[in-house]
């Protein structure tokens, strides 16, 4: 099959959907596709203003190039929302261009529904009231469309997969769960020390979705307890100041920051560190957390999204109220207080993430397009 991919999003390999995306196309080519892919560089000058509209504008380019370049393809895979106006063209005028398979990396009521409790605590950063009705005029269309107009989609939680069912009418057999994948390079032998400091490990933008302001206050009530802990925060995209401003100067001294790590040294950054901490309020399903898991790392992390989907509370990993400080400082605590209990969950995880190699992966992402194709020809 001629697949093209495209995503409202940085060529950067560091980033999780240009990972998603990198990774799902080499398995495609692996089993004999040809695969183009698209991002925000490839079509649109940086950087783009009016800032606000450049969704839109990505679309509408995006739509044009499918129509001029690419309405010889078999398939064509965008990632929610970009795929907004080419669905709309393709139910309405334009019924011959290559079927629409979307990827929905995670739901947008989910983010509206959890940073509006944060809003209320004070605790999130840009969800006023304004930027709520922004969000709401803006932003919720262009995924409803996209959802919507598209023949098939792709989701990376099952939390999307059933509302896409019960709230959009979509049915089910063209709704497929596909969680991600992970890459052999982190699959490493591990050590479970008896003793450890212990040495806490978060990976990824530094954002208030990600449930940092519960992760500070877990890492107070730890300070106290457990001697010499230390938590690293790597891949956040932001200053050492910043994030040590934001823990405050009691613990200060705990904190390291590597503000950017490259692709090819993730996995020595998970070998080194003994418990990934993962607090987020809302996610699609993220590749850190898969990638520790792949490592051998015990994992806490919270019991919403993709996150449930993937770890079974005291099998694989702990998982943990959502928005709850003490339940992250607690199971931080057992996993400290218990060699054989992060040998157990360490193990445990990455015998299952075996289960979730790019190669499996891609064959069911195959699968899909393949029945996606089959029905333009039908």
């Amino acid at each position: 099959m001629k697949i093209l991919i495209a995503s409202w999003t940085p060529r950067r390999r560091e980033g999780g959907v240009f990972g998603v995306i990198w990774n799902v196309t080499h398995g495609l080519q692996a089993r004999g596709h040809h695969v183009e892919c698209l991002f925000v560089e490839d079509l649109l000058r940086q950087p783009f203003s009016p800032a606000r509209f450049e969704s839109v504008a990505f679309a509408w380019v995006l739509a044009r190039k499918i129509l001029h370049e690419f309405s010889g393809f078999d398939v064509v895979n965008l990632h929610s929302p970009c795929g907004f106006i080419y669905g709309v063209m393709r139910r309405t005028w334009w019924r011959g261009g290559p079927p629409f398979v979307m990827t929905m990396h995670g739901l947008e009521q989910r983010r509206v529904y959890a940073m509006r409790r944060e809003e209320m605590k004070g605790q999130a950063w840009h969800f006023s009231s304004k930027n709520r009705a922004w969000r709401s005029a803006y932003y919720q269309p262009q995924f409803d469309l996209a959802i919507r107009t598209a023949d098939e989609s792709i989701v990376l939680n099952r939390e999307a997969w059933s509302y896409l069912q019960l709230c959009y009418k979509r049915e089910a057999a063209r709704v497929t769960y596909i969680p991600n994948g992970v890459e052999e390079k982190f699959f490493v032998a591990r050590d479970y020390p008896k003793n450890i400091a212990p040495r806490l490990l978060i990976v990824g933008s530094w954002l208030d979705q990600r449930g940092i302001y519960y992760l500070r206050d877990a890492l107070e009530i730890l300070a106290g307890r457990l001697c010499n802990v230390r938590l690293t925060v790597a891949g956040c995209s932001v200053s050492e100041k910043g994030v040590k401003e934001f823990f405050g100067p009691r613990l200060e001294q705990n904190i390291e920051v590597i503000p950017f790590v490259p692709s090819e040294g993730m996995a020595s950054i998970y070998a080194a560190h003994d418990i990934f901490v993962f607090p987020s309020l809302m996610e699609g399903l993220p590749l850190v957390l898969l990638e520790a898991m792949a490592g051998g790392m015990p994992v806490v992390t919270t019991e919403t999204c993709g996150m449930a989907d993937i770890v079974q509370d005291d099998i694989n990993g702990l998982l943990v109220p959502a928005a709850n400080a003490g339940a992250i400082a607690e199971a931080v605590a057992r996993l400290h207080s218990s060699q054989e209990l992060r040998r157990r969950l360490g193990l445990a995880a990455q015998a299952q993430m075996r289960n979730y190699t790019w190669e499996k992966i891609a064959a069911r992402v195959e699968a899909v397009f393949e029945r996606a194709a089959r029905g333009r020809t039908s």
